[in-house]
């Protein structure tokens, strides 16, 4: 994985540097002082991961992550622990709290590592299942547990056999990146449905049971 640091205080991103150069599959190819300096660097370099301090003079590292059209991974390192909550509204892999051990950056960097090959997933099942945000920890779901996706404001549901549901911050759009295509299709713009679990079909919905869900104009159904 590609990473950047962010952080005012440049003994703080020498110690990342130092634990980054101890993880074999994370790539640290640059470190800010200034924020800003990095907005222009990402609008150049493909970037997976950031570990970005919230307490810095010009711009928080909150309001940052809100300025970025396309979000890499966020692990944010910091001393205060206020912010924890919030940082988890913006999707944060992680929240490290300065001084933060070599053990723990690892685990951050671990987290960040799984989501990183499930968003890379692509072709065939490479796994029985996926792992899916939910707060602040992250839940295994069965694939062959999922009935259907569904978009619901800032959350995305998804609906299980044994009409379990879990509610997670993950976007749809993301989730359909996660999804084997063989196994899942997008029928509109707010639902996916697992191919498997279809009852019937026409050209404008699709019956998973009783659930009758509709199909996008813009999607068709191939199975």
């Amino acid at each position: 994985m590609i990473a950047i640091a962010i952080d005012d205080e440049p003994i703080a991103l020498d110690i990342v540097a130092a634990h980054a150069s101890k993880v074999p599959f994370v790539t640290l190819n640059a470190s800010f002082t200034n924020a800003f300096d990095a907005i222009t660097y990402l609008q150049k370099n493909k970037v997976d991961l950031i570990f970005l301090d919230i307490k810095m003079p010009d711009i928080s590292g909150i309001d940052f992550v809100k300025t970025l059209s396309r979000v890499p991974m966020i692990i944010f390192t910091t001393a205060y622990s206020e912010h924890a909550v919030q940082s988890f509204e913006l999707d944060a892999v992680d929240y490290l709290l300065k001084p933060f051990s070599l053990s723990r950056f690892l685990k951050a960097c671990h987290k960040a590592k799984e989501l990183f090959d499930l968003r890379n997933q692509s072709g065939e099942i490479k796994s029985a299942f996926i792992f899916v945000k939910d707060g602040y920890e992250q839940i295994k779901v069965l694939l062959e547990d999922i009935l259907y996706v569904e978009a619901s404001g800032n959350y995305t549901q998804i609906h299980l056999k044994d009409e379990k549901m879990l509610s997670s911050r993950i976007t749809i759009n993301e989730i359909v990146d996660i999804l084997p295509p063989k196994e899942f299709i997008r029928v509109h713009r707010t639902f996916i449905i697992a191919k498997s679990k279809i009852t019937k079909f026409d050209k404008s919905q699709v019956w998973i049971n009783a659930k009758i869900i509709p199909v996008g104009a813009t999607y068709t159904i191939n199975l």
